[in-house]
């Protein structure tokens, strides 16, 4: 259970902020990624049209300086202004305030409100009705915060970070993220539910039962205004569906959620290892077992799960770790440890990862961003994910964790 902590927050901003990424100080230099993914012929298809798949490469190594900070050695590949719609991996954005905000309430109320309390989510919309229980918790059958977090790292649940929004709502969400340096993150909407903007300024009411005493959450109606100004080439594809019906002209992503690839690793890197210098604020006032309970869940693989439970004929161990089935090509999935993030919808795939040899304790951060559509047309599920992104996103996970890890090729 969250134990209630006292927590000194920060005024919140009253605008978004503009910036899409602040480096820290003295970080070393860099690595040629260009370089280093050009000896890999397998990558070629895919990166001699680099800007039109939108890749980008980030990879982060922790180096200890002279002044005893750890800071990341940073290595870039791609354009970090071009749009990419992050998917899934703003996941990580929402458990995170989530349990923030739990402490929040817990810290203003005097409320014990912990990851197994009991949790309704309320109706708001036409066809809406209460949800109360949740099947896959063998732990009485009940909704809890703490069983949607470990659904929404093991597979990616959408409804798990959905319920989230409606706990934190829209405003502190992004303020949340904005306040701990994370200034390009737009959070614009719930996923996989389809919302009109003013719809998704509006939160369901939720309900906590701690002894059979109700601690509501309020509905809201907010006002935040969000803009995707920071980033590039917003409109993507050539057609989309609509339903059955095909509209000519690319989608615009210009209200749809954003985060620049720096951020959204420095945001994986301020959960997983606190400690390195990422120049940003982070989340100091995040409680140790908050912090202990999303690490362990993002490193979970689906069978190491008891509750939910998943069968590993239907769920793989790569479900949610794409760079999983390269890293297994150089160092045995015994000694692997992947804590990581994932996201993937409208042809875009993202990978956010910290990779750890068990043996040696050493570890990378690397997150991907890759586009594919071969028809160019969005929503009508032809992405070549399993023949291109797939095969890609595993590769360069093999060849940077051999370039970092110093492992000679055997294929």
């Amino acid at each position: 259970m969250l134990l209630a902590v006292l927590v000194s927050w920060l005024p919140l901003p009253q605008e978004p902020p503009t910036a899409v990424a602040t480096p820290a100080a003295q970080e070393p230099a860099g690595r040629d990624l260009a370089a280093i993914l050009a000896g890999e012929p397998s990558l070629a298809p895919v990166l001699q049209q680099a800007r039109a798949h939108r890749v980008q490469i980030l990879l982060g190594e922790p180096v200890t300086l002279a002044d005893g900070r750890t800071v990341l050695r940073r290595s870039a590949f791609g354009d970090p202004q071009q749009y990419f719609y992050p998917a899934s991996s703003i996941k990580l954005c929402g458990a995170i305030a989530a349990l923030l905000e739990v402490q929040r309430l817990n810290a203003e109320r005097g409320t014990a409100i912990g990851l197994t309390t009991p949790m309704r989510v309320g109706a708001r919309f036409p066809g809406d009705s209460e949800v109360v229980a949740d099947a896959t918790n063998l732990d009485g059958g009940l909704l809890t915060l703490g069983h949607d977090l470990r659904k929404l790292f093991l597979v990616s649940d959408n409804a798990a970070y959905n319920h989230t929004l409606e706990l934190v709502g829209p405003t502190r969400l992004n303020e949340t993220m904005w306040r701990a340096g994370f200034t390009s993150c737009r959070l614009w909407h719930r996923l996989s539910e389809a919302r009109t903007p003013a719809e998704n300024r509006q939160t369901r009411p939720v309900t906590f039962v701690v002894d059979e005493t109700a601690l509501p959450v309020a509905a809201r109606e907010e006002t935040l205004e969000l803009h995707n100004d920071a980033f590039t080439e917003l409109d993507v594809g050539q057609a989309w569906m609509r339903g059955s019906e095909k509209v000519a002209g690319p989608m615009s992503f210009a209200q749809k959620n954003a985060i620049s690839l720096r951020d959204l690793q420095d945001l994986l890197v301020e959960v997983v290892r606190p400690e390195i210098d990422t120049g940003k604020r982070g989340f100091p006032e995040l409680s140790v077992a908050a912090r202990a309970f999303a690490v362990r869940a993002l490193g979970e693989l689906p069978r190491e799960s008891a509750n939910p439970r998943y069968d590993p004929a239907r769920v793989g161990d790569e479900h949610c770790k794409f760079v999983l089935p390269g890293l297994r090509r150089v160092v045995p999935a015994q000694h692997l440890r992947v804590h990581d993030k994932i996201g993937r919808a409208y042809g875009f795939s993202i990978e956010n990862a910290y990779v750890e040899d068990l043996r040696t304790g050493r570890g990378f951060f690397l997150a991907i961003v890759l586009y594919t559509n071969p028809d160019g047309v969005l929503n009508d599920d032809q992405y070549a994910y399993d023949t291109v992104a797939d095969p890609f996103l595993a590769t360069v996970g093999e060849v940077i964790a051999r370039t970092v890890w110093w492992q000679p090729t055997s294929r």
